[in-house]
């Protein structure tokens, strides 16, 4: 009976995970690339993702484009590769926002004055 609980709660949270991936409206590979490089290249001619940030952040993004280039090479996108890709851009999407968010760029070092204090 145990086990079954396990597997059941186990399967309820493998589920919960995966539902806001599925939920979201699919969303091409490409044009997902192309969205998340603009928002790169717009954080940083508005100021708000420093040029070091911009450099990490595509950094990550090059290695996630590698990483699609590999699963194509195997013969196309399996169902588990094109989550997996999705998880990725997402997780890559929130960093943007956040750098995009974070006032490192703005001069506001408030932050920093009241660590000093």
């Amino acid at each position: 009976m145990k086990k079954l609980v396990i597997a059941i709660v186990a399967a309820s949270a493998l589920a919960a995970t995966a539902a806001p991936v599925l939920a979201a409206p699919w969303q091409n590979i490409n044009q997902r690339q192309a969205q998340l490089d603009r928002r790169i290249d717009q954080g940083v001619r508005s100021g708000q993702i420093t040029r070091r940030e911009a450099s990490s952040l595509r950094q990550e993004f090059r290695g996630i484009a590698r990483l699609e280039a590999r699963y194509r090479a195997t013969g196309g996108l399996q169902a588990w590769e094109r989550v997996d890709l999705d998880r990725r851009f997402s997780r890559l999407s929130v960093k943007i926002r956040w750098q995009a968010n974070d006032r490192d760029d703005r001069g506001d070092h408030r932050r920093d004055d009241h660590r000093r204090h």
